[in-house]
């Protein structure tokens, strides 16, 4: 079990990992923005699964194997890139409210009430999907997560999960916090069918940019 100082360490550092501005968060602030904080906050437990499944390859030593085949990494890769490019697209195409004025007016603390179970489900296999189609996710953590366990106090396997664990808090208070925020602010600017046609092309573009990181990324 590692000990009370190197988790606190390791929590601070992926803190500060889930501040910086990257995929993750932006795709957390554009739809909360765009669809309230409940979505955001399934937006956050879906890429939190994802971190679930990374953590565990890594433990397995899966994510060596597939780091190691370039293949493998450019599939993953394009995936990611053409799922964000869908997403671009229902964003650009995506209608506004003819009653947006009403509905921001109506929508209360608890975030959009018209958004159902089966919504946030999606939200939340969006947010799955999204991380495990970044090839440089897994990556990232097969290089991250090893550095700080230590063979000498036990199995690393299982300090592996611990530091995974830390990691998911950590981007869950961030990532949680950005949400909330984030679909407050969205709140305001859906009173205003012009701001949500705005907003709706700006998501649009965002998608298309990290789409495009993503298809150009290299390993």
């Amino acid at each position: 079990m590692p000990t009370f100082q190197s988790l606190l360490a390791f929590f601070g550092v992926a803190v500060l990992l889930a501040l910086s501005p990257g995929p993750d968060n932006l795709f957390v602030l554009m739809q909360s923005i765009q669809r309230g904080w409940r979505v955001g906050i399934a937006v956050v437990v879906g890429l939190c699964l994802g971190v679930v499944v990374h953590t565990t390859a890594v433990a397995l030593g899966l994510a060596a194997v597939f780091a190691a085949s370039s293949i493998a990494f450019t599939v993953l890769k394009w995936c990611g890139a053409a799922y964000l490019a869908y997403l671009a697209w229902g964003a650009w195409r995506a209608p506004v409210a003819a009653d947006a004025s009403a509905g921001g007016a109506a929508a209360s603390g608890s975030g959009r009430a018209d958004i159902a179970g089966k919504d946030l489900l999606v939200m939340v296999r969006r947010g799955l999907v999204m991380n495990l189609t970044n090839p440089k996710v897994l990556i990232f953590f097969l290089a991250f997560l090893p550095q700080f366990a230590d063979p000498a106090i036990g199995p690393v396997g299982p300090q592996i999960f611990v530091f995974g664990a830390v990691f998911i808090l950590a981007a869950f208070l961030v990532f949680g916090a950005i949400a909330l925020f984030s679909g407050a602010f969205g709140n305001l600017l859906l009173r205003s069918p012009r701001a949500q046609f705005w907003l709706n092309k700006i998501t649009a573009v965002v998608f298309v940019g990290l789409a495009v990181k993503l298809a150009t990324a290299q390993r």
